[in-house]
């Protein structure tokens, strides 16, 4: 399995930072697009064509999935344009939500149906799509959001934390996982940071550290905050592989060597 980081901005993109988008492809299947925020459509259309991408959104926040807008314009209009409906798999009321952002009229709601075959999360009832099993598991972040277990052919596990505050769901979702992509927004100041809304570095670390994963990437850094330190805080509480990913990052995911299947 392989991830490419198309974006990794928390809460608003910046100049050459797109927001949450993430890129999963596993050989001989077509690509996987989890979550779609502001500046990912550009990115995605240098890794795969946007006509055949499969889509999962962990929430319905506009970081995470109103670059959608634009990939439906290509896919209707560009010469490249869909010739099929690819799965979008998000919570209830995904539908709406795109359609609203898509429709040309103030109060209206475009039919998405024609380019996309829309599905709804139900918590903890995995997906088959595009060589990958996806648990989807609903977290501590609103108004409904999941993160996401993936796993690949060969029983690489890859979870996706989306957006979370602190929470045993959240641990529960990245139980050994391989790769544990985890947002860490901010440093651990409680006294300057809503509660229960995002995690810092040193709640990722601690989250990393009870589901016993073998490796943990930050994502989701708010601009205005240093992922050193947030990675510095991560790393006084969780002691595997550790890193701050970058837009533009492949990873690949893999089972260790003698691991179980």
């Amino acid at each position: 399995m392989r991830l490419t980081v198309l974006g990794c901005s928390g809460s608003v993109n910046g100049p050459g930072a797109a927001c949450s988008g993430y890129l999963i492809q596993v050989d001989g299947e077509r690509p996987v697009l989890v979550d779609c925020g502001h500046g990912v459509f550009g990115e995605l259309i240098a890794h795969a064509d946007p006509s055949e991408v499969a889509v999962l959104l962990s929430h319905l926040h506009a970081d995470h999935c109103l670059d959608l807008a634009a990939m439906l314009v290509w896919r209707r209009w560009s010469p490249q344009r869909a010739t099929e409906r690819s799965p979008l798999y998000g919570p209830p009321g995904t539908a709406l939500r795109i359609g609203a952002a898509c429709s040309e009229y103030p109060g209206e709601v475009d039919d998405i149906s024609d380019t996309y075959e829309v599905h709804e999360w139900s918590d903890r009832q995995a997906i088959q799509v595009n060589g990958l099993t996806v648990e989807p598991i609903k977290v501590n972040h609103p108004p409904s959001t999941f993160g996401l277990r993936m796993t690949g052919p060969d029983g690489e596990v890859l979870v996706y934390s989306g957006d979370t505050g602190m929470c045993d769901e959240a641990v529960d979702l990245a139980r050994d996982a391989d790769l544990f992509l985890c947002e860490a927004s901010w440093t651990h100041r409680p006294q300057v940071r809503p509660e229960g809304l995002h995690l810092s570095g040193t709640e990722a670390g601690q989250l990393a550290t009870r589901a016993g994963v073998r490796s943990l990437a930050l994502t989701h850094v708010v601009p205005w905050e240093d992922g050193d330190a947030i990675l510095d805080e991560a790393g006084r509480e969780y002691a595997g592989p550790l890193q701050l990913v970058n837009q533009g990052q492949v990873i690949e995911v893999r089972r260790p060597v003698g691991g179980p299947a």
